[in-house]
């Protein structure tokens, strides 16, 4: 059996708690976050043991670490139980900037100690059946690959301003996918955007609204769309085309979509279910699939899930699409690159 830390317990760190303590290989779960009154209300609801510092958690005897602290502390924190050669589950992104991310991963690897970023749509079932016919070769050729991640509302404006634009975190989750069904590299991006809902984005340098076109090393071109607002549901979508065939991830009956079609709309048409409300309830099933890989990595097993070199790939492909914004040009990863680490 396992003994699991998790650091963080805001939205996601808290239904991450409710996972864990679910999970029947995990026997022991140590939860600790910066209000005190916080680890003791989801301590209690979930059967957690509370902690008062992540200095007492990290030295408490656990097996492993689930880091879901808000995004500037997961540099620090990943490389806080790294260096006690605790294996780590970090949410995405491993670090801020795409640059401190390349550092966060060098001196990971040069640990040896096992790090899984949380990319969870790689562990849902459709996108797995997705990535299936691409590696069997079904598809033939790729040509094109569309992914969408539209949230039904924006988040709260004091996490947009701190939260590094659309493209670092919303749209990254469209760029490790693309990058993983398609086993190609991103090369070059253009991306546009704009606001039309809260005027705070622009006073924050961001957009509501973002459509991304990239070029892969193997050829294919890669559609994402991203947006905050979207009313119907959560709206997240796969499609990949090749010469010989086509395959979709996210046309189930919870597609938040309204389908005019007159011979297959209406009650019995399609879709008939209630659209999905938001990405914990889309994809509870991807993220319970998820953290238990990582309790398979804790006990000695290789990661199968995001890397910490994927989640590297993934921030220069947004930290080109950030400036692609704002130059109004394509820009390509290498130069973004360069232009960072010289």
């Amino acid at each position: 059996m396992t003994t699991l830390g998790l650091i963080g317990l805001g939205r996601i760190g808290a239904f991450h708690a409710e996972t864990l303590s679910n999970l029947p290989e995990v026997s022991g779960l140590l939860i600790t976050d910066e209000r005190p009154e916080v680890v003791g209300q989801v301590a209690a609801k979930y059967g957690a043991t509370p902690v008062g510092s992540v200095a007492e958690l990290l030295s408490s005897g656990i097996d492993g670490v689930v880091v879901a602290a808000a995004t500037p502390a997961h540099a620090q924190l990943t490389l806080a139980a790294v260096e006690r050669g605790l294996p780590t589950f970090c949410e995405k992104p491993i670090a801020s900037t795409a640059a401190e991310s390349a550092r966060v991963a060098d001196i990971i690897g040069r640990s040896g100690v096992s790090v899984q970023v949380g990319y969870q749509r790689r562990f849902d079932a459709a996108f797995a059946a997705v990535k299936r016919a691409v590696d069997d070769g079904s598809l033939g050729a790729l040509h094109t690959v569309r992914s969408t991640t539209m949230d039904p509302a924006p988040p709260p404006m004091d996490y947009i301003k701190g939260s590094g634009g659309i493209f670092r975190d919303c749209a990254v989750h469209d760029f490790d996918v693309i990058r993983w069904v398609t086993g190609q590299d991103v090369v070059e991006v253009y991306a546009t955007g704009s606001v039309q809902g809260d005027p705070l984005f622009t006073e924050y340098g961001d957009v509501d609204t973002a459509a991304i076109v990239a070029r892969f090393d193997g050829g294919a071109l890669g559609v994402v769309s991203a947006a905050r607002y979207n009313a119907r549901g959560y709206d997240c979508r796969l499609e990949v085309h090749g010469f010989d065939d086509t395959v979709a991830a996210g046309w189930d009956q919870g597609v938040p979509v309204r389908n005019v079609d007159p011979a297959n709309s209406g009650p019995s048409g399609f879709p008939s279910g209630q659209p999905h409300h938001f990405f914990m309830d889309r994809f509870t099933e991807a993220f319970r699939a998820e953290l238990s890989e990582f309790v398979k990595v804790v006990q000695g097993g290789p990661v199968r899930g995001a890397t910490v070199a994927d989640a590297v790939e993934v921030a220069w492909i947004a930290e080109a699409a950030t400036e692609s914004l704002r130059r109004g040009v394509p820009v390509s990863i290498e130069s973004v690159r360069k232009e960072a680490l010289q």
